[in-house]
């Protein structure tokens, strides 16, 4: 019985020194991928804002940026009234919660 351990104890250490190294290699392989995929995103983000830019930059000298101006100013002013509606109801809720003295 002792001798088939002693048999098998070189085969099942070199096991676990492969297992051991896959590991490690495998970690190493989706390591150097994960960065590679942040740096193609960073890329296309930056080309994506370079295009938006240079799109801005056009269109303010055509003049169309003044054009889409009014259209934002009213957005925001719709959103604001939202927003102060929301923030309303939520102190009259408040109100109603708390205790009276």
């Amino acid at each position: 019985m002792g001798e088939l351990r002693e048999r098998n104890q070189p085969r099942s250490t070199g096991l676990l020194a492969s297992a051991i190294g896959g590991a490690l290699v495998g970690a190493a392989g989706l390591g150097w991928w994960l960065l590679s995929e942040a740096e193609r995103r960073r890329q296309a983000l930056r080309q994506r804002r370079s295009l938006s830019l240079s799109r801005l930059q056009e269109g303010s000298r055509d003049g169309e940026l003044g054009e889409h101006r009014p259209l934002l100013d009213s957005e925001l002013q719709h959103k604001v009234k939202e927003l102060n509606r929301a923030i309303e109801d939520v102190r009259r809720q408040l109100e109603c919660l708390s205790p009276e003295d």
